[in-house]
């Protein structure tokens, strides 16, 4: 049963639903079909069952059929208290913003031997820093003046992970175009497997994550077969394990999958003997391990589940630990945070996909900023928090560069650098 206050959070999909003539009586005659008519709203419908919809909105409860495959932990247990190495505090505070307006989202973050820094953003652009100067390198996509907006995205491009490779080449993956080789000064691509060609017969919708091994090995994740980067928050509201870990050998220009069924696969960082890699499944707060050599060759595990956010990117630190950005923070209260209470519920979530514009998510995400620092056994050893965002928050990637720590993000238009605390 939900909660009433967890209905009142998405009642105006609740207001805006009416009955509606079935077009073919044939299809689930025992359902309802709901429309919904308001003007705010694309014109809608979906079936639902009579049971799921509430007689009386002031009642107590909402019956809502529960799913049986109850993914990882995150259902079954409550956030993690924030006390110990959770404790809120305000460390992230001292970190300062750099190249305000002209860096939105830079996501995540590589350098080459010369101690510059490249980074992509959400308009489609790869950059790099030399010094206290930001230089343009090339455009993934087209370059048009609406780039930066969600509508031009697939146009654009929006480059996730970059690395660099030994042979001085950036590898980028572009959430919507495939696996790119750039040469970093001229700014030369070449594309060495597409979205549209995939693997296996799937095509990639949303490349995200990327490791690079010692030997130029490429690793690389596709959050979901089913929706694309602009759409992700309906991936994570929905749950779906249609996640990879892929890999492309550079000499045989050929990919194979690792591993699938992951929920929204995201950030990876490879351990610092290259024998396994770390996986952040986004949509149920957790990593998994993936091993690559030695006797557990092939086999997964979880390395640390229960997060207090969900994980954007992994990156390995000098001192062997990893450090993990939140995306979105999952912390305990009064009620349930509103992602784990309707995480069972499928046929609500789904309700509330096909009704809710993206832009309404925002309302529901708290602007609290937190990365985490995890031993090499899963345990947290720290956590970095802005408590009120006055500095930055939904943080995709901590990378370690010289004296300072480099904090990405996902949309916001600032680059955040924190100097190394101890």
């Amino acid at each position: 049963m939900l909660p009433v206050e967890l209905w009142e959070k998405i009642s105006f999909a609740h207001r805006e639903l009416e009955p509606c003539t079935l077009s073919d009586p044939s299809v689930q005659p025992h359902s309802l079909l709901l429309c919904s008519p308001s003007t705010a709203f694309p014109a809608q419908s979906f079936l639902i069952h009579p049971d799921s919809i509430p007689s009386d909105r002031t009642q107590s409860s909402l019956s809502v059929p529960k799913s049986s495959h109850r993914p990882g932990s995150m259902f079954d247990k409550p956030p993690p208290t924030l006390v110990g190495s959770l404790a809120i505090n305000r460390k992230l505070q001292q970190g300062r913003r750099i190249f305000y307006g002209q860096l939105k989202g830079p996501e995540s973050f590589t350098t080459d031997t010369e101690g510059n820094l490249y980074t992509g953003t959400v308009d489609g652009k790869l950059w790099v820093i030399r010094g206290e100067q930001l230089f343009f390198i090339t455009q993934m996509g087209q370059n048009v003046p609406e780039c930066g907006t969600p509508e031009y995205e697939p146009i654009c491009g929006r480059p996730h992970g970059i690395r660099m490779a030994p042979d001085g080449y950036l590898i980028v993956a572009d959430s919507y175009f495939g696996l790119y080789r750039v040469q970093p000064h001229t700014g030369e691509k070449s594309l060495l497997i597409s979205n549209e060609a995939g693997l296996d017969q799937i095509p990639f919708r949303f490349l995200n994550g990327l490791e690079v091994s010692k030997n130029g090995t490429i690793y690389f994740t596709d959050s979901s077969s089913k929706w694309g980067r602009r759409h992700h928050r309906y991936e994570v509201l929905e749950t779906n394990h249609l996640g990879r870990l892929l890999q492309y050998d550079p000499v045989t220009q050929k990919a194979k999958s690792l591993l699938d069924k992951l929920y929204m696969a995201n950030g990876i960082a490879l351990s610092p003997e290259e024998d396994f890699i770390l996986v952040a499944e986004t949509s149920i707060c957790r990593i998994v391990r993936y091993w690559l050599t030695g006797t557990k060759a092939g086999m997964k595990e979880v390395f640390v589940d229960n997060l207090p956010g969900y994980p954007d990117n992994i990156r390995l630190s000098s001192v062997g630990t990893y450090r993990v950005g939140m995306s979105t923070t999952r912390f305990p209260g009064h009620f349930t945070p509103f992602l784990d209470a309707i995480a069972p519920y499928p046929v609500l979530k789904r309700l509330i996909v096909k009704v809710t514009p993206l832009s309404l998510y925002s309302i529901l995400l708290r602007k609290h900023g937190l990365f985490l620092e995890v031993g090499e056994d899963g345990e947290v050893l720290a956590s970095y928090h802005d408590p009120d965002g006055s500095v930055t928050w939904a943080i995709s990637d901590v990378f370690e560069h010289k004296e300072n720590l480099y904090i990405g993000n996902t949309d916001l238009p600032f680059l955040v650098v924190l100097p190394q605390l101890e």
